[in-house]
């Protein structure tokens, strides 16, 4: 389990994430919402301690993650893996070398520096491409292929860490709506196939209905929100998006007068 017990940081006068209490069970699917700049980005880079907050403690399975140094460190990074919106691939290297990357912390730093993978490593790397329909990319350049695809291999390093959290930030807000499902369907075949826990930052409204167990919804920092999709008021809604409310429901409005009720703002 994933626990944060009163988690802030802060950037100078600046509140980013302000007293954050949240638990994750093992093997959930939660989605973070809320508008741009609420704090969403940097409670996942809090958890995978690319950055380490002001106040509290992030615990994982009894574990203060927020006292790890060094080794470590490096073993949390692993077991935590991230998914990044701009893919943060090497774009000259090929699609296998990119994936390997995500075993750096399994193999010595002679080997992961002269690229001296096993064959074990490569098969295990092959085999996460293939999960994502993408096993015959594996020889080409990273920055040849789509977005989509550039966000599946992305997908699948993260995938070769072994990990017991996979944190996506955003991981389809670059991507067109047909690219978006092969993305949200490969993290739920992830979370629901091998029963590892999906932490997932979440622009739309309708996807975060979609594919999560529960949601948690962010404003200025804080937690405004945290239960079940249908639990999700108008109220709630407003006050997380506020003018951009109609925008993150999208299409679903037209179709549900209950889901239009969100997006109009509130009587005066």
């Amino acid at each position: 389990m994933l626990v944060l017990e009163r988690v802030s940081r802060r950037f100078g006068a600046k509140t980013a994430v302000g007293n954050v209490d949240l638990e994750i069970a093992a093997g959930s699917f939660v989605g973070v919402i809320g508008r741009s700049g609420a704090g969403k980005s940097t409670l996942l880079r809090l958890i995978n301690r690319l950055a380490d907050p002001t106040e509290g403690r992030i615990l994982w399975d009894g574990v203060d993650v927020t006292a790890l140094k060094g080794r470590k460190l490096r073993e949390w990074r692993s077991r935590c893996a991230m998914i990044f919106q701009q893919f943060n691939l090497v774009g000259r290297l090929d699609v296998l070398t990119n994936v390997l990357m995500g075993r750096l912390a399994k193999v010595s730093t002679t080997s992961s520096v002269l690229r001296l993978w096993s064959e074990e490593d490569k098969a295990i790397a092959l085999s996460a491409l293939e999960q994502f329909d993408i096993g015959a990319l594996a020889a080409q350049r990273a920055d040849s292929l789509s977005g989509g695809q550039q966000q599946r291999v992305a997908i699948a390093r993260a995938m070769v860490q072994d990990p017991s959290i996979i944190l996506a930030d955003e991981p389809i807000a670059s991507l067109d709506p047909r690219n978006t499902k092969v993305v949200m369907d490969a993290l739920l075949r992830i979370n629901k196939h091998f029963g590892i826990t999906v932490l997932c930052n979440l622009h739309s409204l309708d996807l975060a209905r979609e594919y999560c167990d529960r949601l948690v919804g962010m404003a200025a920092g804080k937690v405004v929100f945290d239960g079940a999709p249908a639990a999700l008021t108008a109220d709630v809604a407003r006050d997380l998006y506020g003018l951009e409310a109609a925008d993150v429901i999208g299409a679903e409005a037209a179709l549900d007068p209950a889901v239009a009720a969100i997006a109009r703002p509130a009587a005066a």
